[in-house]
């Protein structure tokens, strides 16, 4: 009895260690090319055998000043599961990271009547007098 309880909990555990859902074959990194220079400037790129590709350079702006910021900007590329090719390129500095790609959703336009009140109200001279509370 007590072997057939050992016998039990082993197969539980060889089971439990099995891989899960498909496997899938290691994808081959087709090209990969990176460089670090001496001023802090660096550049990398790779390539893989599913199509997926990405790049980045760097460099620092404005060295040995107040402004000093590092600068990042580069490309990557995929095909999506449902087939849609993913492009997207970026500029990192110091205004924060700035995405640029047909698949990132953009904010519907303002409706012209808001255009209008906003604009109207622009156009008003500045005042000093506090707001009214109602």
């Amino acid at each position: 009895m007590k072997l057939t309880i050992v016998l039990a909990v082993a197969l539980v555990g060889i089971v439990s260690a099995a891989p899960q859902g498909p496997t899938t074959e290691p994808v081959p990194i087709i090209k990969q090319e990176q460089e670090v220079n001496f001023d802090g400037s660096y550049k990398w790129s790779y390539e893989t055998g599913n199509g997926i590709a990405a790049e980045e350079q760097g460099y620092l702006k404005n060295p040995g000043t107040d402004t000093e910021a590092q600068v990042a900007q580069g490309q990557y590329s995929y095909t999506a599961p449902d087939g849609q090719l993913i492009r997207l390129t970026y500029l990192s500095d110091e205004n924060g990271f700035q995405p640029q790609g047909d698949h990132i959703p953009t904010s519907p336009p303002i409706p012209p009547a808001i255009q209008r009140a906003l604009e109207y109200l622009a156009s008003l001279p500045p005042t000093t007098e506090s707001p009214r509370r109602f």
